[in-house]
Formats: C-alpha cells, sequence, structure tokens
C-alpha cells in the first residue's frame, strides 16, 4: 500500500514563496509519472505541474516561470517550489503519483496525498 503525505502549505502575502513536500511510503517501485494538482472551493481539480519518468516536466500556464517540480529519489519525496505567489494561488494542493502496474488491462495506479492549503493574501 501507498501512502502519500505532504506538507508545507499555509498563509503567505502575495509575492511570497512555499515549498511544498510530498512523502511517499510503500511499494513505490514503477514510477510513471508525479504530479501536483490544486483545487479551489467551487472549482474542480486542475493541474499544475508533472514530471515523467524520464524527468520532463509539464506545467499550467498560470504557473510557469514561477513553480518548479522536483523529486528527491533519495527520500521519496517530491517538492513544489512556488514563488511570486499571487492571491489566485490560494487552494488545496494535492500529490498524485502514478505507478505501472505490469498488466495491460490496467496499467496506471494513481495515489493521491491528502491535501495541503495554501493561502495567498493580498
Amino acid at each position: 500500500q501507498v501512502q502519500l503525505v505532504e506538507s508545507g502549505g499555509g498563509l503567505v502575502q502575495a509575492g511570497g514563496s512555499l515549498r511544498l513536500a510530498c512523502v511517499a511510503s510503500g511499494s513505490t517501485f514503477r514510477i510513471n509519472s508525479i504530479a501536483w494538482y490544486r483545487q479551489a472551493p467551487g472549482q474542480q481539480r486542475d493541474l499544475v505541474a508533472s514530471m515523467d519518468s524520464g524527468g520532463s516536466t509539464n506545467y499550467a500556464d498560470s504557473v510557469k516561470g514561477r513553480f518548479t517540480i522536483s523529486r528527491d529519489n533519495t527520500k521519496n519525496t517530491m517538492y513544489l517550489e512556488m514563488n511570486s505567489l499571487k492571491p489566485e494561488d490560494t487552494a488545496t494542493y494535492y500529490c498524485k503519483l502514478q505507478l505501472r502496474t505490469g498488466t495491460p488491462w490496467n496499467p496506471y495506479r494513481d495515489y493521491w496525498g491528502q491535501g495541503t492549503q495554501v493561502t495567498v493574501s493580498s
């Protein structure tokens, strides 16, 4: 069983920075991708940033140049570095770990963190 525990959220003023961390435990072999999502109240959960197994990254247009996704395999931890934060970045942030199952009928399985709140004041 895989568990993801997030940390690093909080209240910050506009223009400030935060670093979110997501520690994975359990059987985390065969990682296909990692990602961060966010969800504001009354909104759908949207992709913020992702990284595939080869290290290629993808960012939502709204965070390009401000956010950076990374991972430390030695610590089983993924990060989201957030700079130049804006009030519209306020949301609950979720990490997601996608593992390859090795079965062709269900090749991937997703695991989610519990979410961490980020609030940016103007």
